[in-house]
């Protein structure tokens, strides 16, 4: 089957975050309902519209639990574990469905209190890191659990090393991706950690896995949000601009580091090869870049494999500012899951930041024109999910 989103004007229609940061007021329940609302009245839609239900990384909250607080009895329902790139692909999911009419309206949602809560196990004394799974219970584990990895940031510790030792790549260019998230973080108001950053920050903050340290890892925040999509039929009635879908796909390898490849090589060079192809774009139209920035050596793994650079030249093409305001690649915009928010799961608001961005409604740290987004998610073992959306302004 031959898809092509185009023509069925698939569009997102509204977004909203949840409370962010450290929240005590609200369940992650309440936090969804609050924002599902918001983003519906930016479609002009209510509850009642919504029959495609899209929920995933929420503990014991999935869709049958969040569909009966929401009051939603959806035709179409997808709870797909694909760790934070869950979202992205949620997307991609969405949009066949909508496109062969299993729902009219689909609602992502997603909130965590895991800052307030303090429920995942492993926290390192930063404070900060992705999302520390609970205990593993596959067969390959054996392989790697005995061994006394800590997942995730033993894992991304690894790449670091490994991209480091096989192309030359520095800390000093690595952690310049703290520094440019921090710079846009600056410009937003409701980033978590604001304060300027400077690289010899990045170097002399404690280590926690080498090379890793603490403002090489992202935040431990609570956050969440929602996202409307549907056909183009319905879009037009939106309260505000729709964005479109121009292209999404998803791809995945592995889940254990022992059974992965090449460490410098993510599951984002796959993903993001069929998005762009689907939306007809290459790496030179893309004017806002929003990766999922769990650890500094993330965003160089995906500036090459996306295509933004060849590989191995990632440490040298996030230095100088590129990615910061006013660079080349304006990326992380929000200030990103290393400055801005990171409740576990960080896919959606990407997405929310595309779409703000697409629209104009950024504020101070508005990217001048901007015509194409793309939002890509990771999940997994570092590297080995991976899921790429290209947005358009309507």
């Amino acid at each position: 089957m031959t898809f092509d989103p185009k023509k069925s004007g698939i569009s997102i229609v509204g977004v909203a975050e949840s409370p962010l940061g450290e929240v005590h007021s609200e369940t992650e329940l309440s936090m969804v309902a609050l924002a599902a609302r918001e983003a519906l009245g930016e479609a002009g839609l209510s509850l009642r519209d919504v029959d495609g239900l899209f929920v995933n990384y929420m503990g014991e909250g999935g869709t049958v639990q969040v569909g009966e607080y929401l009051g939603i009895e959806p035709r179409y329902a997808d709870s797909t574990d694909l760790g934070g790139a869950a979202f992205e692909s949620f997307i991609h999911h969405g949009m066949v469905a909508l496109a062969a009419e299993r729902c009219d309206v689909a609602l992502i949602c997603y909130a965590s209190r895991q800052r307030s809560k303090k429920s995942r196990r492993m926290l390192p004394p930063s404070g900060g890191s992705d999302a520390y799974a609970p205990d593993r219970t596959t067969l390959t584990d054996q392989l790697q659990t005995p061994y006394g990895l800590p997942s995730p940031i033993g894992d991304f510790a690894l790449i670091t090393a490994r991209h480091m030792h096989q192309y030359g790549t520095t800390r000093e260019q690595i952690a310049e991706v703290a520094v440019a998230a921090r710079r846009w973080a600056e410009r937003n108001p409701k980033a978590f950690m604001r304060k300027p950053l400077t690289i010899d920050d990045v170097l002399a903050s404690p280590l926690i896995a080498e090379p890793i340290r603490r403002l090489d890892c992202c935040l431990v925040t609570d956050g969440g949000g929602a996202l409307v999509m549907t056909r183009g039929d319905r879009a037009k009635d939106a309260k505000k601009k729709p964005v479109k879908v121009l292209g999404a796909a998803e791809f995945h390898r592995a889940w254990n580091m022992a059974q992965m490849g090449d460490l410098t090589v993510s599951a984002g060079r796959e993903s993001a090869r069929e998005a762009f192809a689907m939306a007809g774009i290459s790496p030179s139209d893309v004017d806002v870049f929003e990766p999922y920035d769990a650890f500094t050596i993330s965003i160089v793994l995906a500036v090459e494999d996306l295509g933004f650079c060849a590989k191995g030249e990632g440490g040298a093409f996030v230095s100088g500012g590129r990615l910061a305001p006013g660079g080349a690649l304006p990326s992380m915009t929000s200030g990103g899951g290393l400055s801005y928010c990171h409740p576990g799961a960080l896919g959606l608001l990407l997405l929310i930041e595309a779409v703000r961005q697409l629209r104009a409604e950024s504020g101070e740290r508005q990217v001048k024109d901007a015509e194409v987004a793309v939002a890509h998610g990771i999940g997994g073992s570092p590297g080995s999910i991976g899921s790429t959306v290209v947005l358009g302004r309507g």
